[in-house]
């Protein structure tokens, strides 16, 4: 009784913040919470460098890029790929195993603004569930304005402007099709890849937004 009350508890207040974001940005998101106690647990130093933008301020060559890395059918779906969904579960049973990867742009969002980085069954139901509902909410370009502006582009970079800045000197708005690109093969790893070594996924990425026509 108790966990069912928890449950219902925490999607309320997924829904509420939800629709508060249509007019307003977080303060603050779970996975930049969950970085900031792992950097006190490891007794490691913690910068936050974020600066939020409109999407009007963020190149296009850069969203570009990340719909054609993260989810090619963005503006087709209402939260869940489920083309994609049964591709992967096609090839999982074919290679027997479970494998990752299939969560859209909406999925993601949700995941940054209520969940950690840690992959859990519990997690993925959550963004099944409150996937939809994000969609319904809000607007396809102001998924991708809170999209772009809280994920995490390296260890304490959040967001396309400081991305931007910090990778490259230069605001989000001026990132041409080459940068973009390689901003985009970040995201998968963010704490790990490094745009400069991004050669061959940048490549396959900028063909992908070729054949989109962008």
């Amino acid at each position: 009784m108790i966990a069912a009350v928890l449950v219902v508890g925490f999607y309320m207040i997924c829904i509420l913040e939800l629709a508060a974001l249509r007019w307003t940005n977080p303060p603050g998101t779970a996975v930049q919470a969950q970085r900031h106690v792992e950097a006190w647990l490891h007794r490691q130093p913690y910068r936050k460098r974020q600066t939020v933008v409109p999407l009007s301020r963020i190149s296009r060559d850069l969203q570009h890029a990340v719909i054609a890395a993260e989810d090619g059918r963005f503006f087709q779906h209402h939260g869940i790929d489920w083309k994609e969904v049964d591709r992967l579960v096609d090839r999982d049973l074919e290679e027997g195993r479970i494998g990752r990867g299939g969560s859209t742009i909406t999925q993601q969002l949700i995941k940054n603004l209520f969940l950690t980085t840690h992959r859990s069954i519990v997690r993925k139901a959550v963004e099944f569930t409150l996937a939809p509902l994000a969609e319904r909410i809000l607007s396809k370009p102001r998924i991708l304005e809170l999209y772009l502006n809280e994920i995490e582009w390296g260890p304490g970079i959040y967001g396309a402007e400081a991305a931007a800045q910090t990778w490259y000197g230069i605001p989000a708005a001026r990132l041409n099709r080459e940068q973009a690109a390689r901003l985009a093969a970040v995201i998968p790893s963010p704490l790990r890849r490094r745009p400069e070594r991004m050669n061959q996924y940048s490549a396959e990425i900028l063909r992908r937004m070729s054949q989109t026509g962008w």
